[in-house]
């Protein structure tokens, strides 16, 4: 099944599965620290913790045993899903009380990693794909307000912000017009560099923070402080990590069908505790929630090598990175217009995703379109409009204020309400006689 490519094959083609994945990697820490108000060297740690528990991650997956690993050639990064809610709890509870509800919700993913795997057939592509592209849509107004300069900038707006960030895009389009394979690949990156090149030669960016970080630093658990338990966040990141189990299911399914792989109950069960073991490490390094990179899926479809040796590479890789904060304080001088213009193509193609997933949904069925049509409505009018839910108590307010949450809900709990079989009682007379009449 897998191609059996030599040392130095595979180091780069680890490569190139670590740069396609990057550029979203270091997005959310960028986001979540940035809207927190951590300060340059909390963000540089930030950055380098999550590359290194990426790198963590992924070899967990990759390693199938007994009770952990899918052993497909997947790359775990940091959700997106979690951008808003981790926000949310931030400026209500504090940063503690964020992995607090990161450590917890990853146990109860862990303990109920086998319950998961028995339930899939309940997470059909009308709930995957409706999932998928709510989360896209919820992330598109941090994008654009991103391209504008940043929700709290004193340039919000400018013409140069809408230089820089239209320009990013304008090159990340031209890149996947002009150019194929490898070079199409890496548009995201090449546009993020590029556009902090230009921003640098404006003035706006400053290389202090790069200059004071350490060659090298180990991680250490709970670097912000102890972690606290709080119930409101808990449940909202507990729904969170259900979201994002729904999520990694679609990726797994394709990424099996990519390596003629049927994939069983087991195996689904082990990759989900796995993802559960690297969201507690999360927490507990002061990182993130992870779940399966779908980028990643399409890279190996690309390249045709399926062996799990390079995504061992790209891990390796990752944790090197992570090891070394100046690399990672690189990342933290990307201005947010430039940002801005490469998570709008970003974000997009979630929603890109979402919308492929539901080509395989039979939409001539009233019910499902009904199951999308609300998700989807809920979910974005949670986004544009929050104040809807501000009469609720505060701890059921952070959950359905949430787009993400409220639309992914919405797609579940609906696509059971119209699809679980309920069974009636048949008049006794009538339908005989109906049955008789119809087959004349």
């Amino acid at each position: 099944m897998d191609n059996k490519p030599s040392g130095g094959k595979i180091l780069s083609l680890g490569l190139q599965h670590v740069l396609a994945m990057y550029a979203g990697a270091i997005l959310v820490p960028l986001l979540v620290g940035r809207a927190l108000n951590l300060t340059a060297e909390q963000l540089s740690y930030l950055v380098a913790i999550d590359l290194l528990t990426c790198g963590i991650a992924t070899l967990l997956q990759a390693w199938k045993n007994k009770y952990l690993g899918i052993g497909l050639p997947v790359m775990l990064g940091s959700s997106f899903v979690a951008i808003t809610p981790m926000i949310g709890i931030g400026n209500q509870y504090g940063l503690n009380a964020i992995y607090g509800a990161i450590i917890a919700a990853g146990l109860f993913v862990f303990l109920f990693a086998g319950f998961f795997g028995k339930i899939i057939r309940l997470f059909p592509p009308v709930v995957t794909g409706t999932v998928v592209t709510v989360i896209g849509l919820s992330l598109i107004p941090t994008g654009i307000r991103n391209m504008a300069g940043g929700a709290n900038s004193p340039e919000f707006g400018s013409l140069t912000n809408f230089l820089l960030s239209f320009g990013v895009l304008l090159l990340i389009l031209i890149i996947n017009r002009f150019f194929t394979g490898f070079m199409r690949s890496l548009s995201v990156l090449i546009g993020i560099v590029a556009g902090t090149v230009v921003a640098f030669m404006m003035g706006k960016v400053n290389f202090a923070s790069v200059g004071e970080a350490s060659w090298f630093h180990l991680p250490q658990f709970f670097m912000f402080g102890t972690p606290e338990f709080k119930l409101a966040p808990i449940l909202t990141m507990i729904i969170v990590c259900m979201v994002i189990v729904v999520e990694s299911t679609g990726v797994f399914l394709a990424l099996g069908k990519v390596c003629d792989q049927k994939l069983t109950p087991q195996d689904m069960t082990r990759g989900y505790r796995t993802e559960g073991l690297a969201i507690v490490l999360g927490g507990m390094f002061n990182a993130f929630p992870y779940n399966t990179f779908a980028q990643n899926v399409g890279l190996v479809e690309l390249s045709r090598v399926k062996t799990r040796n390079v995504i061992v590479a790209a891990a390796s890789i990752l944790i090197v990175l992570g090891l070394v904060p100046k690399i990672a304080a690189l990342a933290t001088v990307i201005p947010a217009a430039v940002l801005g213009g490469a998570t709008v193509v970003l974000f997009g193609m979630v929603v890109a995703s979402g919308i492929r997933m539901l080509t395989e949904v039979n939409f001539k069925d009233q019910r499902n379109l009904l199951v999308v049509a609300c998700s989807i409505s809920l979910g974005i009018g949670a986004t544009v409009v929050p104040e809807l839910f501000a009469g609720l108590p505060s701890a059921l307010r952070i959950i359905v204020s949430d787009g993400t949450i409220t639309g992914s809900l919405s797609a579940i709990l609906l696509n059971l309400f119209f699809h679980l079989p309920i069974r009636f009682k048949r008049p006794s007379t009538l339908p005989a006689k109906v049955e008789t009449i119809e087959q004349h």
